[in-house]
């Protein structure tokens, strides 16, 4: 099931000991020989070979000083218990938007396309290269990174609020759910007011270069916002389109 490339030289491995992956696979080949890959280049690395064991993670956990914090969820689809589809939405659910990168002999665009709509956030088709595994868990966490940058206790803008932290919004007071796309796109827009986002930027920075779709799917999610965030949606005060450019904040 795997093309095997030799891992890259210790040398040039960056400092990433303090990474820590959950590899969920129940073929126990296939997930050993991603430990030894993923060992290899340095991170640490958490194995479950079922989807019961691996929400055991997240929801068996009394503190944070208890819980194991992941960078990166490497998740099969075909799982025993739980399957890997389900392991996302309930993530999502319960808004945890730890990168999850699916590995799947699933192949079909559709099947490609309903992983990532469920939450996940890069899908990789067995067989695959180890070279190109690592390759794709490297550029997750360091847009995990990015993220962790943007992430403050509080951002509010007139009667806007955003809790990074609890991945939580009020509005006018109230509090409103969003997706896992829509808390990214917002959050991103508030750390940067005013600053004007191109579509292709905001597909590169909210669902990867490897995205499959096209730049409308930035427009819709954006008309959602607005029926969330706005007095009127047709006369936004909050997301403004930018006209021939893209969309800013405030």
């Amino acid at each position: 099931m795997l093309s095997l490339d030799l891992p890259q030289a210790l040398s040039s491995k960056e400092n990433i000991k303090h990474h820590r992956i959950l590899v969920v696979e129940d073929k126990d080949v296939i997930r050993d020989m991603i430990l030894i890959f993923l060992e290899g280049e340095g991170y640490e690395v958490v194995s479950a070979p079922d989807g019961r064991t691996a929400l055991n993670f997240f929801q068996n956990k009394v503190s944070s000083d208890t819980r194991p914090e992941f960078y990166l969820v490497v998740l099969d689809l075909m799982l025993p218990r739980i399957n890997g589809l389900d392991i996302c939405r309930l993530l999502r659910h319960n808004r945890n938007f730890v990168p999850i990168l699916i590995l799947s002999a699933k192949a079909s665009e559709t099947d490609r396309v309903l992983g990532l709509e469920v939450g996940a956030d890069d899908y990789l088709t067995k067989p695959f290269s180890t070279r190109e595994l690592v390759a794709r868990c490297r550029a997750l966490i360091r847009r995990q990174g990015f993220s962790n940058v943007l992430s403050v206790p509080v951002r509010k803008f007139r009667d806007v609020t955003l809790y990074p932290n609890e991945c939580r919004l009020e509005v006018r007071g109230e509090e409103v759910n969003l997706s896992p796309k829509e808390y990214r796109l917002l959050n991103l827009f508030m750390s940067y007011p005013r600053r004007v986002w191109s579509r292709e930027q905001l597909i590169k920075q909210i669902w990867g270069p490897d995205f499959l779709g096209d730049t409308k799917t930035v427009d819709v999610h954006i008309r959602w916002l607005r029926e969330k965030l706005e007095h009127d949606p047709s006369q936004p005060e909050y997301l403004i389109t930018a006209r021939w450019f893209g969309y800013r904040f405030g």
